[in-house]
C-alpha cells in the first residue's frame, strides 16, 4: 500500500517554508505585498566597455541634469582598479574614471536611482540672442526654401517645429540634400535656430522596465518663450513622463582618453520606493536576493520567475480539466512570448506562422527527409517567414507585427512538425483540438502571468514558488476524472 504520509509531509513543508520565508522577507525588508502600494523608482545602469593598452587612461561619462518630473535618489559607481570622482565644474556633471596601468578589456558601471516627482523645476532660460547658424551653398538655398515654405503656415515656435517635422518626414529634393549631411535631430535644431528660436539637440533615454543594452536617442529641445519642449524628429512633440533627459550641454556623452573601441549602453529596471528600494539597500544581508544581480540580469529574471506560474496553469488544465495540447509545456513558452508581443498581435502572428509552416511542411513530406534534416529545414523556413512578416508589417505601418521575433524559433518549428504528424495520423480534427487547446492554455497562462500582482510576487517573493511546487505535486497525485470526461456520464441523468 502506498504510504502517503511522507508525501503530504513534503507538501506541507514546502507550503510552510514558502509562506514563512516570504512573510519573513516582507517583515524584515518592508517589501509590500501589493505592487501598487508604493512610488515607482527607476534604476538606470550605464555600462561602459573599452579596450586599453596599459597607458594612462581617463573615461568621462556625462550625467543627467536636474529635470522636472524626476528626483535623484542615489548614485554609485563600480570600477575595480580605477579611481573615480565626479566633475562638477562643467556644463553638466560628469563621472570621471582614471587609471595609470590598466590593459585589456575594461567594463565600468555607473548606477543611478530616480523617483517620479511633482517638483516644479524650471530649466535655465536661454540668452536673448539666438546663436547664428552658418550654412554653406547649396545648403543655404535649400534652407531658405524650406523656411519660406513653413514660416507662413506657422505662428510660434511650436507650430513651426511641427511643420518642419512634417517636411522632414516627407522628404523632397531640398530635404534629401540636407539629410545627406545632417542627422534628423541636428537638422531640425539648426533650422529652428536659423528661424530665430533657441533649439538644441539632446540625448534622452526611454524608461521601459526590464530593457537591456539600450542606447541614447537624439531628440530636439525647443524653447517656446516660457518652457523647454521636447520633440522627436520623426513624430513631433513628446511628453517627458517616460523619458530621462541625459545630455543637454556641450560635453559628449562618453569621452575616452588613452583607450579605444569604447561604447556605453544602458539597462533599466523599475521598482517601488518604500518597499523595493529598502530591499535593494538590504540585499547585502540577504545572500539569495535577486537584487544582488546586475540590472540587466534582473530584467531577465523578471520573465524567468513567471515560468513556474505558467507551468502551474498547464498542470491544472491538463490534469484536472483534461485539455489536450500540442507538446506538454509549449503553451508556457507561447505565453512568455505573448508577454513581449501583447496578446492579440501575438495570437495573430502565431497562427499565421504555424498555418504557413503547415502548408510548406506538407510539401516536405513528399521529399522523404530524415527527421533531423526536416526539423532543420523547418527552422530555416520559420526564420524566413518571420523575416518576411516583419518586413511587410513595417512597410504597412503595423509596428506591432515586428514583435513576432520574440517567438522561439525552435519551438515554432517543432510545433509545425508535431501538428503535421498529427494531421497525417489522426486527421485535421485532432490538429484543431490540440492546437486550440494549446492556444487556450497559453492565453490563460498569459492572463495570469501578466497580472501586476503576479509579476510583483514572483520576483520579489521567490520563496512563494515553493507553494507553487507544492500545488503541482498535489495535482500530480490526482487520479480522478477530468472535467472534460464528465460529459460522458451526462446521459445517465434522471
Amino acid at each position: 500500500m502506498d504510504n502517503r504520509a511522507p508525501f503530504f509531509f513534503l507538501v506541507v513543508l514546502l507550503i510552510t517554508a514558502g509562506v514563512g520565508a516570504a512573510a519573513y522577507r516582507q517583515y524584515s525588508y518592508d517589501i509590500p505585498w501589493l505592487p501598487a502600494a508604493e512610488t515607482e523608482i527607476w534604476q538606470v545602469e550605464a555600462r561602459i566597455e573599452l579596450e586599453t593598452s596599459g597607458a594612462p587612461t581617463q573615461v568621462f561619462l556625462t550625467l543627467p541634469p536636474e529635470q522636472q518630473g524626476f528626483d535623484l535618489i542615489n548614485e554609485a559607481a563600480a570600477s575595480s582598479g580605477w579611481g573615480f570622482t565626479i566633475d562638477r565644474g562643467v556644463e553638466q556633471r560628469r563621472a570621471h574614471w582614471a587609471s595609470r596601468q590598466v590593459s585589456g578589456s575594461q567594463v565600468l558601471f555607473y548606477k543611478l536611482d530616480f523617483a517620479a516627482s511633482d517638483t516644479d523645476l524650471s530649466l535655465p532660460t536661454p540668452n536673448a540672442v539666438v546663436e547664428t547658424v552658418p550654412w554653406d551653398e547649396p545648403n543655404s538655398t535649400a534652407v531658405t526654401h524650406l523656411l519660406n515654405t513653413v514660416l507662413p503656415v506657422s505662428a510660434d515656435a511650436h507650430s513651426l517645429a511641427v511643420q518642419l517635422i512634417q517636411l522632414l518626414t516627407q522628404p523632397d529634393q531640398n530635404v534629401n540634400l540636407l539629410l545627406d549631411q545632417f542627422r534628423s535631430a541636428e537638422l531640425l535644431a539648426r533650422l529652428l535656430q536659423t528661424a530665430g528660436y533657441h533649439a538644441r539637440t539632446v540625448q534622452v533615454l526611454p524608461l521601459e522596465d526590464g530593457r537591456r543594452r539600450l542606447s541614447l536617442t537624439e531628440y530636439v529641445q525647443l524653447f517656446d518663450g516660457e518652457n523647454w519642449r521636447l520633440y522627436n524628429p520623426q513624430i513631433g512633440a513628446v511628453a517627458t513622463d517616460d523619458l530621462l533627459l541625459w545630455q543637454t550641454g556641450a560635453p559628449s556623452v562618453l569621452e575616452v582618453q588613452g583607450g579605444r573601441g569604447s561604447r556605453v549602453t544602458f539597462s533599466i529596471s523599475a521598482q517601488t520606493r518604500s518597499g523595493l528600494i529598502v530591499a535593494k539597500e538590504k540585499a547585502g544581508d540577504l545572500a539569495l536576493s535577486l537584487y544582488n544581480l546586475p540590472i540587466a540580469e534582473q530584467g531577465m529574471f523578471k520573465l524567468i520567475m513567471l515560468l513556474p506560474v505558467g507551468a502551474l496553469v498547464v498542470v491544472l488544465l491538463r490534469i484536472l480539466v483534461g485539455i489536450r495540447t500540442s507538446g506538454t509545456f509549449m503553451p508556457v513558452l507561447i505565453a512568455l512570448a505573448f508577454l513581449q508581443t501583447e496578446l492579440v498581435p501575438g495570437l495573430a502572428s502565431f497562427i499565421i506562422v504555424v498555418a504557413m509552416g503547415l502548408f510548406i511542411r506538407s510539401y516536405l513530406s513528399s521529399l522523404n527527409l530524415l527527421l533531423v534534416a526536416r526539423i532543420a529545414t523547418l527552422v530555416v523556413i520559420v526564420i524566413a517567414i518571420i523575416s518576411i512578416f516583419s518586413v511587410l508589417s513595417y512597410r504597412l505601418g503595423l509596428l506591432q507585427g515586428l514583435t513576432i521575433t520574440f517567438f522561439p524559433m525552435i519551438i515554432l518549428a517543432w510545433t509545425i512538425e508535431r501538428m503535421s504528424i498529427i494531421w497525417e495520423e489522426d486527421g485535421p480534427k485532432e490538429v484543431l483540438i490540440q492546437g486550440g487547446g494549446s492556444l487556450l492554455v497559453a492565453v490563460l497562462a498569459y492572463l495570469l502571468m501578466d497580472l501586476s500582482i503576479t509579476r510583483h510576487l514572483a520576483f520579489n517573493f521567490p520563496e512563494l514558488h515553493l507553494v507553487v511546487l507544492a500545488v503541482i505535486l498535489l495535482a500530480g497525485r490526482y487520479t480522478g476524472y477530468r472535467l472534460t470526461e464528465l460529459r460522458r456520464f451526462s446521459t445517465y441523468k434522471q
